[in-house]
């Protein structure tokens, strides 16, 4: 799985939970000056995951304020980018002269090297709190103009549509479920990231001519496999309704795959059928007919499954789900009759 360190400050009595979270922030590469209401108790967690060219930080608290002056940036300098999500709680961001609220769903972007002001606090702090996962993006990591990003400092941006709604999904999944990935998935991972948060900027900046081919290319293409992945049922689901969906043409669809390691068209037939062999194997699914697992998964033909089965995994999708039934069960069946047929 993904390697993650944790700080957690409940492991120490209350008292003495703040002082940690200080230690913790003063050990940062860019110290802030913190303060919160909730210093008698802090309970707070940070959970750090570092994908290579980005490092993602996911942190619980019940409240807090932080300044980041000058006298702090001309003892450190970080030369890095953040882009906060705001998942729980409200907060304000300030930087350069703009300020903005950020609520759940919401991005932020600041620079670490310039002074700033972050507050967060929890809608109902004896409830709940407020949690943030940070995107720390190093300087010369971002392939933008760096004298056009002033123009974000301190703003807000969506997380709940378009490219942010992706790179929203995309950090939630990565904190939330690091086990599912291994740990040399780490650094593309991290390249997934990193261009989908410079396109998402790019667009905010109304300069996306000015966000690299490549890093464009790579973001399309990862938004085009997001919605086949939340379509694959769907029996009408073609290239040329992904082209429709992201308003190209099907010539600029199969041109972006070029790349890739399988066409459209493939990347959907092998996705649905990797989906239909996981749930013929699924104990759960037992009983459901082969051509209802097929049709869930966006085939409606039979005999197009068939063969497109067989000639995938060597076996009819029947054949495979019985070559792959439960051994003790089967054998078990006839023990159960005899231990029933005594028991009358």
């Amino acid at each position: 799985m993904l390697h993650k360190d944790t700080v957690d400050t409940t492991v120490l009595p209350p008292g003495e939970r703040f002082g940690m979270w200080l230690d913790l922030v003063a050990r940062t590469s860019a110290p802030l000056r913190i303060q919160s209401a909730h210093a008698d108790d802090f309970a707070a967690r940070a959970d750090f995951i570092d994908l290579g060219a980005i490092q993602l930080v996911e942190y619980r608290y019940p409240s807090l304020d932080a300044t980041r002056t000058r006298k702090l940036v001309s003892r450190s300098d970080p030369e890095l980018y953040v882009l906060a999500l705001t998942t729980g709680g409200v907060g304000t961001s300030s930087q350069d002269g703009r300020r903005s609220e950020i609520l759940a769903g919401e991005f932020t972007f600041y620079d670490a090297s310039r002074p700033h002001d972050v507050c967060h606090h929890a809608t109902e702090p004896e409830r709940d709190q407020a949690t943030s996962i940070i995107t720390l993006i190093p300087h010369a990591a971002l392939p933008l103009p760096p004298q056009r990003m002033a123009a974000l400092y301190g703003g807000r941006m969506s997380g709940s549509e378009g490219v942010g709604a992706l790179l929203a999904q995309f950090l939630l999944q990565i904190t939330g479920h690091p086990e599912q990935y291994h740990a040399a998935d780490a650094s593309r991972l991290g390249a997934v990231g990193l261009d989908l948060a410079t396109t998402m900027l790019g667009r905010h900046l109304v300069a996306e001519d000015a966000v690299p081919t490549e890093v464009r290319r790579r973001a399309l293409v990862t938004q085009v496999q997001a919605y086949v992945h939340r379509h694959l049922g769907d029996a009408t689901l073609s290239p040329q309704t992904v082209a429709d969906a992201h308003h190209i043409s099907l010539r600029t669809l199969h041109r972006l795959f070029e790349a890739e390691e399988a066409t459209v068209a493939s990347y959907i037939r092998d996705l649905r059928l990797a989906r239909c062999r996981r749930d013929l194997t699924d104990p759960a699914l037992r009983t459901q007919p082969v051509q209802m697992i097929a049709a869930r998964w966006g085939f409606a033909d039979k005999a197009h499954f068939s063969r497109a089965f067989r000639a995938a995994y060597g076996m009819s999708p029947q054949a495979y789900r019985e070559s792959h039934s439960d051994p003790a069960r089967i054998v078990n069946r006839p023990a159960s009759m005899v231990n029933s047929s005594r028991a009358d």
